[in-house]
């Protein structure tokens, strides 16, 4: 434990970041990374659904005698595919949400699942009912079962409340879904807030070679051998524009740490 610091203090000018005058939220690198894996498993089950409808086109529905098990089977088979990818593309907007400022790119990514599983549907549909190889009934019951599971893969795709960096940016921890990762937690962006209540101020310090902000100069962290042998110190803001990802997950220590530092009592 540090008693005072022991390296330069340097202060940060003041920084806006994004045009704001906070910090702009970005998912940690756990949460993005996670997103990234789930986005490359959904998009390889929107190829295999795409597959699927190719092959029900230009084979099943080839055939003299169409296969209606093979046909339906396949119907049933692109349906599971769409929705399991659906679902995990909703998972990773959630984790890495695309910003409303970007309205294209907004709409794209948060509307993708709906688009792909129409089309992974429509063109198969259309088939069926033009196939001059298979009689009104069994257009219809293959139609029909097609456009149930369209209808049901392309409501799991859409987005009815679609998340956004804005949205992280403006919610509180206390108002984040229960299911949030708890280290996407320790890094929304109330940490403002957060230091503001515990130092009484929005002001936070790091060093050139961390990769998290601390709650003042007197904590041990900052007063470890770094790069340049300097504690910065500035508001959250000043520390995201640096570079530095959240606030360290040692808060009841450096509370300790700040306390005896400076012989103030923070609020814990």
């Amino acid at each position: 434990m540090a008693d005072k610091p022991t390296k330069k203090i340097v202060h940060v000018q003041h920084q806006t970041a994004g045009g704001s005058d906070g910090p702009t939220w970005t998912p940690t690198p756990d949460a993005k990374g996670k997103a990234g894996g789930f986005r490359l498993i959904a998009v390889v089950l929107w190829l295999l659904a795409l597959g699927g409808e190719a092959a029900e086109i230009f084979w099943v529905l080839k055939q003299d005698s169409i296969n209606m098990v093979y046909l339906i089977g396949g119907i049933v088979i692109i349906g599971v595919l769409a929705i399991v990818g659906d679902v995990l593309w909703k998972s990773a907007n959630r984790a890495d949400p695309a910003p409303r400022s970007q309205p294209a790119r907004f709409f794209i990514q948060n509307q993708l699942g709906a688009i792909i599983s129409m089309l992974a549907f429509l063109p198969l549909i259309l088939m069926i009912f033009l196939n001059k190889n298979m009689d009104s009934k069994q257009k219809g019951t293959a139609g029909s079962i097609a456009i149930v599971i369209a209808l049901i893969a392309a409501y799991m795709g859409m987005s009815f409340d679609s998340p956004s960096v804005e949205k992280n940016q403006n919610l509180t921890c206390a108002q984040l879904p229960a299911d949030t990762p708890a280290a996407e937690v320790a890094t929304c962006n109330t940490d403002v807030a957060r230091v503001t209540q515990l130092m009484g101020k929005d002001e936070v310090t790091w060093t050139k070679s961390g990769e998290v902000y601390h709650l003042c100069a007197g904590a041990s962290e900052v007063n470890k051998t770094s790069q340049d042998n300097q504690i910065y110190v500035g508001t959250v803001a000043d520390a995201i524009a640096d570079g530095k990802s959240r606030l360290t997950l040692q808060v009841d220590q450096e509370l300790k740490e700040c306390s005896a530092a400076t012989g103030a009592t923070p609020t814990p």
